[in-house]
């Protein structure tokens, strides 16, 4: 006949000492108390059969928490180290812009490094667009008017212009006054289509010639509407300073000692207008 104690030795995992313990402690107390009266051990024997019953309980319930807890867990992935330093960006490349003009734009009256274009190439707009700019501008020249180095529109057009510029810029002149219109007409239609053909893709701004008082000269006007009518047949921007009262507002300011080219401040005025202006033309 199986035995309690029997019971308690056969369990399929291994019980802790202090369950195994109790478990023999308390089936010899039921042991010596066996000669007793029937009662008394009836007694006896049902509370050693519960307690019995209540500690394999107890032993069954420690050797699934200890099987819980010896289960394998999955470790935690390794994270991957993150750099804080974030990635250096490229600088953009600049803008190839090209100047064509006349004394307006060499810096005759102040000095040729501080010439509205040279002032943009090296003191940028803070934010602006990143831009080299190549002033190929000579006293004295026009879409006719032939200036130093026997230049003009056209031919600066050739020596600046190439199929890396991304704008053109063109700037007066007043130099043409007194050019028949129809000749003017086609000389700068011909500037115009030069530039497109060595620049496809370039942008163009036409800037006309400026005034210095309210009231500008015929031949002035004249000059103003052949480029503006010429510049819009080609597809260009057309910006009219007589229009929008540039350097006339201010022109003790703007105006150097011989009363035709800007002085240093007209030179930052210029370079202010014009950046804006090339910011707002230049191809996206």
């Amino acid at each position: 006949m199986t035995s309690h104690a029997d019971l308690a030795y056969r369990p399929t995992h291994r019980m802790t000492g202090k369950v195994k313990y109790m478990l023999q402690s308390e089936l010899k107390f039921g042991s010596k108390q066996h000669g007793g009266s029937r009662t008394r051990g009836n007694i006896i024997k049902r509370r050693s059969g519960a307690v019995t019953l209540g500690l394999l309980a107890l032993a069954a319930s420690l050797m699934l928490t200890g099987c819980q807890g010896a289960s394998t867990v999955a470790p935690a992935p390794r994270s991957v180290p993150v750099s804080s330093t974030p990635p250096a960006l490229t600088p953009s490349k600049p803008h190839n812009v090209v100047v064509i003009g006349d004394s307006l734009s060499t810096g005759l009256g102040t000095s040729p490094k501080d010439a509205w274009p040279n002032l943009i190439d090296n003191d940028p707009l803070e934010g602006a667009e990143p831009l080299s700019v190549h002033n190929v501008a000579q006293n004295g020249s026009g879409y006719l008017s032939v200036g130093s180095h026997k230049s003009t529109f056209g031919s600066q057009v050739q020596q600046g212009v190439d199929q890396d510029t991304d704008l053109v810029v063109f700037f007066g002149s007043e130099n043409d006054r007194g050019y028949a219109p129809e000749k003017l007409t086609n000389a700068m239609t011909d500037a115009y289509a030069a530039a497109k053909e060595k620049a496809p893709h370039a942008a163009m701004l036409v800037v006309g010639p400026p005034a210095y008082s309210h009231q500008p000269e015929a031949r002035r006007l004249s000059v103003r509407d052949a480029v503006q009518d010429a510049a819009e047949a080609a597809g260009a921007k057309f910006v009219d300073p007589i229009a929008q009262g540039w350097i006339v507002d201010d022109v003790e300011n703007l105006v150097g000692p011989d009363g035709v080219h800007p002085s240093l401040s007209g030179q930052y005025d210029l370079k202010a207008k014009m950046e804006t202006l090339i910011a707002n033309v230049l191809p996206q």
